[in-house]
């Protein structure tokens, strides 16, 4: 059963198009890697999934239902979560609090019931804190759980990030390079973790420039190449594949 399916997906920018009639799905308990050339629409499709760009054409369906014309924030409530190329944290708050703050839309959303703490919002609270201990045990942050975000490495920040969409507990999570501007440790680290996301449940749509990553962890690889998909199979079939190496690879 597909979690994500993406449907003649099209995208374009003042006549530009950025995807064209772009298809592929993503299973329960899958790893998907999306590669291809910078510029070949990879961020774009990740924001007209999440909501952030609106598709001109096509269609996002998530378990089952149609989320093209939703808002980012339904999006999420429905249990999808998202990484950024760029780390997304706040430096000056903790690590704990850096989770903490990932589940706020999740929660109690009348005002007055947080003004004069509720039962509710009380035990929403454990609830998230129990939930933030639960995560950075699992990513071995929980010695930093008090520590300002601002002082980690960039490689300790991506994590943090990475604990961050996980607080929701979503069905699918979509990672923008994971691997990328980070030492081979901490890739190696980040690795383990994306695995054990299949363990968990949760089905994964990974963009990545780091090719022994994908080649490695994933089930399938969807190749796009000027907004169109040009390939998708096993990482052994794209490896070999000719049109992928000319156009990824450059030979």
């Amino acid at each position: 059963m597909s979690v994500l399916e993406i449907r003649q997906l099209c995208k374009r920018f003042l006549g530009i198009e950025a995807l064209r009639d772009v298809s592929f799905s993503v299973g329960e308990r899958e790893i998907v890697g999306l590669i291809g050339p910078n510029g070949s629409g990879k961020s774009t499709l990740f924001n007209c999934i999440t909501g952030v760009y609106q598709a001109d054409n096509g269609a996002v369906f998530f378990n089952s239902r149609e989320i093209t014309a939703a808002k980012s924030y339904q999006i999420a409530l429905a249990g999808l979560s998202r990484s950024f190329q760029m780390v997304q944290v706040y430096p000056k708050l903790t690590v704990r609090d850096n989770v903490l703050v990932a589940l706020q839309e999740h929660q109690e959303r009348s005002t007055l019931g947080r003004l004069i703490r509720s039962t509710k919002v009380r035990n929403a609270d454990r609830m998230a804190n129990s939930r933030a201990e639960e995560v950075l045990t699992t990513l071995n942050l929980l010695s930093l759980a008090n520590t300002a975000v601002g002082v980690l490495s960039y490689g300790q920040r991506k994590l943090v990030e990475f604990a961050a969409i996980l607080m929701p507990d979503p069905k699918l999570v979509l990672l923008d390079e994971p691997a990328a501007a980070i030492n081979p440790t901490m890739i190696n680290r980040m690795k383990t973790h994306i695995v054990d996301l299949r363990k968990m449940g949760k089905a994964v749509l990974m963009v990545e420039h780091n090719m022994d990553l994908i080649m490695d962890i994933c089930d399938r690889i969807v190749v796009l190449d000027h907004g169109q998909k040009i390939a998708e199979g096993t990482p052994a079939a794209i490896k070999s594949n000719p049109q992928v190496v000319e156009a990824y690879f450059g030979q």
